[in-house]
């Protein structure tokens, strides 16, 4: 029986392993799949809730590596990381995604000679000052499997150097897990609980440090928000980050914008698929709505998932005032774009990965 390890560190992460656990279970005469859970980013209650919500299984390691700067956080992984490998000697080890758990593991166990795979492969936003651009790059640079979202992804992973045999076109794990949670979130009593109604809302998330560690544009940011309040309710589901920004910065928020604390999977599921639009600089929201037909706003100049602006319901909008609120108004007045589902985001990617898996 072989040992694969799959890596989680960050909540995006729970999302695109959950489905390839499940997957994995379907073969377990030949597989034993265990998942390490660097602790990159922890909340007890926010992860054991999006545990619980995904069926997935306690992480049979748990390394705690905390909050630090890129340099301490990537060590402390690595450490750790190398630990596990020598207790539990994988045959094989995934990654997810783009956070520094990421690129940490796939270094050590690439270097511990053990066969190594990337799920979301390929993704560029060609942005450099981006932490998680450095991550993909490099992380693609170093693994032996290559699997990928989107066809963006295949061409920028050729045009690097990348062996054509080790890219596999497979699909996006993050939409099998969303696939696999809509029925509870149809079940989920979040809209009733915060007296929105389908479609009476937007829903926003901003988090990413170019938006939320300038006090000047978080401020600018809050008050596009206040403007868009005067048309549609809006509901912003404040990450920590910038949660503490607000409160250092003591900025007052708008009294029309709904402020509440991240919600679990489920939960924050229901809220996006009811939503009249998302308003977001996260990536994975750009593709769950499009998969929803969720009109969606990116405020961002660049975007790694362009599958989502070429035929999905996104569109990316400079993060300045009259750019974001121009964007939400077109949507208001009933003149937002119409979008399709991509090829293979069908709900099996997870399975197209461990049949490749099977195959070696």
């Amino acid at each position: 029986m072989k040992r694969v390890i799959s890596v989680v560190g960050a909540r995006p992460n729970f999302m695109k392993v959950a489905p390839i656990h499940r997957a994995f279970q379907k073969h377990l005469e030949k597989f034993d799949h265990a998942i390490v859970h660097t602790g990159q980013h922890y909340d007890v209650s926010m992860s054991d809730t999006f545990f619980h919500d995904l069926d997935m299984p306690t992480p049979s390691w748990f390394l705690g590596v905390g909050s630090g700067s890129h340099a301490s956080q990537t060590s402390r992984i690595m450490m750790g990381f190398e630990k596990v490998c020598m207790e539990a000697e994988p045959d094989y080890v995934i990654v997810v995604g783009d956070v520094n758990s990421t690129i940490a593991c796939a270094l050590t166990s690439v270097k511990m000679g053990i066969r190594t795979a990337h799920v979301e492969a390929g993704l560029r936003s060609f942005d450099r000052s981006m932490p998680e651009e450095i991550n993909r790059i490099a992380t693609d640079a170093i693994v032996d499997d290559l699997f990928v979202t989107e066809p963006a992804g295949v061409t920028n992973l050729l045009r690097e150097g990348a062996n054509p045999s080790s890219i596999h076109l497979v699909g996006n794990t993050m939409i099998d897990s969303m696939m696999y949670a809509l029925p509870k979130a149809e079940a989920s009593s979040i809209l009733i609980d915060l007296g929105l109604r389908t479609s009476e809302y937007a829903v926003v998330t901003l988090h990413r440090p170019s938006n939320v560690d300038v006090q000047e544009r978080l401020e600018m940011l809050l008050n596009v928000l206040a403007e868009i309040g005067r048309r549609i309710h809006v509901v912003f589901s404040v990450h920590p980050r910038t949660q503490k920004n607000i409160k250092q910065w003591n900025i007052t928020t708008p009294e029309n914008v709904r402020l509440i604390s991240p919600v679990g999977y489920v939960d924050f599921l229901a809220l996006l698929k009811n939503a009249r639009f998302a308003l977001t600089d996260s990536g994975g929201i750009q593709e769950e709505t499009t998969v929803l037909n969720v009109p969606c706003i990116t405020a961002r100049t660049s975007t790694e998932r362009p599958i989502t602006v070429e035929i999905g319901t996104n569109v990316l909008v400079k993060p300045e005032y009259e750019f974001m609120l121009t964007a939400a108004n077109q949507i208001l007045d009933g003149r937002s774009r119409k979008g399709a589902i991509p090829d293979l985001w069908d709900g099996q990617a997870s399975h197209r990965i461990v049949q490749l898996i099977t195959s070696h």
